[in-house]
């Protein structure tokens, strides 16, 4: 490796890996978690399967927005911690909480208005019994979710990644161990079967927020960051500054988790065993998608600092690594699915009618991991930017407008079913990385 080379791996490349690694172990985490829940209630029963894959599908869309939200906190902090201005980061976490927090209980308002119509969405009658209790246990925990959210953001953007990627894995490892003795009913404990699974899950994230707010209070290198916390007063004109860099996010995360959510849904319309099928296709798919979320969110670290600096080259640059990177980690995805899909799909299900489904959607999973690698690579890069609004537009074309309608075509009047499901995320994946990179691009021209 020359010199110019080596310049370009230590600025651009190894700064988003050390980012990202610790990032993807945590999710990685996340993944075993959904592998886990999945898998064993798959093994309980097919109809607990369908349940629980509808209440993921309808779940997965506010937990994405609330993640979305979380992320516009990122971008700040490391700006401010970057000029050394540690106890305004501390309020500007406190910002970040209250905005966090009120858009958790925002959310779950909602999901409660929408518990009242869940006989009316077109799933088995027989799986509505199973449905009702996981749903509202599942509601419960999302204040939960919101508040770890914040404060993992906040210690990713000071550059301790791997703070949340530790806390990640003990909820993983509770919730493991809570599945398996409240599903199956093991020793003194009830068996309770997918109700189990989303207690275990509720227990799990309340643990793992507890964990986090103990760790920011104890710390002594957190005490500058406490200061500034306690002592910022509360103000409307900083909660306001929040929510524009948050609030676009959430929808354009909301509007990507949409177009799952709706698929789900229609799926449901397909019947039990396609509903179960999309259930373990879209846990499976996670892998790709948070591991390229993990390591997109270390190019947004790297892009907003440059950024500060008006170091405009620097910030091309880091983009230009991110896709390399990205882009590996696609064909890495790629080849997993390909060459392991089916004795990983044989874990979740011993239903030979979902494992026969399940085979025909590998290779359309694999055609959307391009799409989906590169649009979370661009969207990232933008976020670090802080030029937000064009991603909730850029998120309504590809998804609502595109993806949704496309899904329904594909799915019913074509004849395709849950396969035409999955080629309309490919449709809508590539579309949201191209109108990205038009406007990160468009973004670079006008500053430069």
């Amino acid at each position: 490796m020359n010199a110019t080379s080596a310049n370009t791996w230590n600025r651009y490349y190894r700064p988003i890996l050390q980012l990202g690694v610790p990032i993807a172990i945590g999710q990685l985490g996340v993944i075993i978690m959904g592998f886990a829940d999945t898998m064993m209630v798959g093994r309980f029963s097919t109809d607990a399967l369908a349940a629980a894959s509808f209440v993921n599908a309808v779940f997965n869309l506010f937990v994405y927005m609330m993640l979305g939200y979380s992320y516009g906190l990122t971008p700040l902090i490391s700006s401010l911690v970057g000029q050394g201005r540690r106890a305004e980061a501390g309020g500007t976490l406190k910002y970040g909480l209250i905005c966090n927090l009120v858009f958790a209980l925002l959310l779950m308002l909602i999901l409660g208005v929408g518990y009242c119509f869940i006989d009316r969405m077109g799933q088995p009658t027989e799986i509505l019994p199973l449905v009702r209790p996981y749903y509202l246990t599942i509601g419960a925990s999302l204040l939960f979710v919101a508040l770890f959210n914040a404060l993992r953001q906040f210690t990713d953007g000071i550059s301790e990644t791997s703070t949340g990627m530790w806390v990640i894995l003990v909820g993983n490892v509770l919730n493991i161990v809570g599945n398996f003795v409240l599903i199956y009913g093991v020793g003194p404990f009830p068996r309770l079967g997918l109700l189990g699974a989303g207690i275990s899950t509720l227990t799990a994230r309340i643990i793992m927020a507890v964990i986090m707010v103990a760790l920011l209070l104890g710390r002594k290198r957190y005490a500058a960051y406490r200061q500034g916390f306690c002592q910022s007063a509360v103000r409307t004109a900083s909660l306001l500054h929040i929510n524009r860099q948050s609030f676009p996010i959430s929808l354009q995360m909301g509007m990507e988790s949409g177009a799952f959510t709706v698929s789900g849904i229609m799926a449901g319309w397909l019947g039990a065993v396609d509903l179960a099928t999309y259930q373990v296709m879209v846990t499976l798919g996670g892998l790709g998608f948070l591991l390229y979320y993990s390591f997109g969110s270390g190019i947004t670290i790297r892009v907003a600092h440059f950024y500060g600096q008006n170091d405009w080259s620097s910030v091309r640059s880091t983009t230009r690594a991110g896709v390399f990177i990205l882009l590996g980690m696609a064909a890495i995805s790629s080849m997993i699915f390909y060459f392991g899909g089916e004795f990983i799909i044989h874990g979740f299900t011993s239903d030979p009618a979902v494992i026969s489904l399940s085979l025909t959607l590998i290779l359309p999973m694999i055609l959307y991991q391009l799409g989906d690698s590169m649009q979370i690579c661009f969207a990232n890069a933008l976020r670090g930017t802080s030029h937000v609004m064009a991603m909730m537009w850029v998120a309504f074309v590809s998804y609502v407008v595109v993806n949704i309608p496309a899904g329904y075509l594909l799915a019913f009047p074509c004849g395709l079913g849950v396969v035409g499901l999955y080629l309309a995320f490919s449709i809508g994946l590539i579309l949201a990385a191209s109108l990205f990179a038009w406007n990160f691009y468009k973004v670079m021209r006008r500053v430069a």
